[in-house]
């Protein structure tokens, strides 16, 4: 399968790093016009200067603008006005206990890893369904369906964005428009392995005993048993905002190395 997204315009959120910026490099090499994200524009220039290195040719250029506001995603939009793909990848996570979560932070991660999909699925959907092509997907993760104890409000976060997902895609019925789900598990972002490297410190362990921990502790059931990488789940984001995916629509595609553990 060769996937061609030539003359199609990408969008991903939060793709200064992580899984993000390996999800705008895969689209690049795809061939798509790429809009790279994120909050500061050093990032966001160093991040089109770095897809620019490893994909000839590539076509991609950066907005920074904070989507965890409305401010932030009327600006944003007001850069790029349309896109023929969007990937709500922006999200935050923080591991703290149930009773010491403040509304705060509740409001705060909703704002940024359910509202940002929100605010740009409205403003970029009805351009798609109008030309009658486009994709539109949203990172969630495991945690969506085995919601972590040790950060409940994360997990909640990732839920609700499946809801989202599903409800957008039955706006879709009968045209060339998809709206899906991707749900990595355990992945080794920049903000995992500063995670881990902090846990490892903390119980006066290696990184590689931290990581062995981590899986038998708190993700026996990964079949995996190793930290998937951003490359991995940027493979599954490029298939399904391509047009050889067609048939996938209202999906929460699983790339969570076996932690879920039901067949469907």
């Amino acid at each position: 399968m060769k996937i061609d997204l030539s003359g199609k315009t990408a969008l991903v959120t939060g793709s200064t790093s992580g899984i993000g910026h390996a999800a705008a490099k895969g689209l690049a090499a795809a061939g798509a016009e790429v809009v790279v994200n994120g909050r500061a524009q050093a990032k966001v220039d160093a991040a089109v200067a770095a897809i620019g290195k490893v994909v000839p040719g590539a076509k991609v250029r950066g907005v920074a603008a904070d989507v965890s506001t409305a401010a932030g995603c009327k600006a944003l939009v007001a850069a790029q006005g349309e896109v023929d793909i969007l990937i709500n990848n922006a999200g935050i996570f923080e591991p703290k206990a149930f009773f010491e979560i403040p509304d705060e932070d509740w409001s705060r991660f909703f704002d940024v890893n359910v509202m940002s999909g929100v605010r740009l699925s409205r403003a970029y959907f009805p351009g798609m369904l109008k030309r009658n092509w486009g994709r539109i997907v949203f990172i969630s993760s495991e945690s969506a369906l085995n919601i972590p104890k040790e950060m409940i409000h994360y997990g909640t976060t990732k839920t609700a964005q499946l809801a989202v997902s599903r409800g957008l895609a039955e706006m879709t019925k009968g045209t060339a428009v998809t709206v899906n789900s991707v749900l990595p598990g355990p992945t080794m972002s920049e903000g995992v392995e500063t995670f881990i490297k902090d846990i490892a410190k903390h119980n006066g362990v290696s990184v590689e005993q931290a990581t062995r921990q981590f899986f038998q502790q708190q993700r026996p059931t990964s079949l995996l048993q190793r930290f998937a990488t951003v490359e991995e789940i940027a493979n599954m984001v490029v298939y399904v905002a391509s047009k050889e995916a067609a048939a996938t629509n209202g999906a929460a595609l699983r790339a969570e190395g076996g932690i879920i553990q039901t067949i469907a």
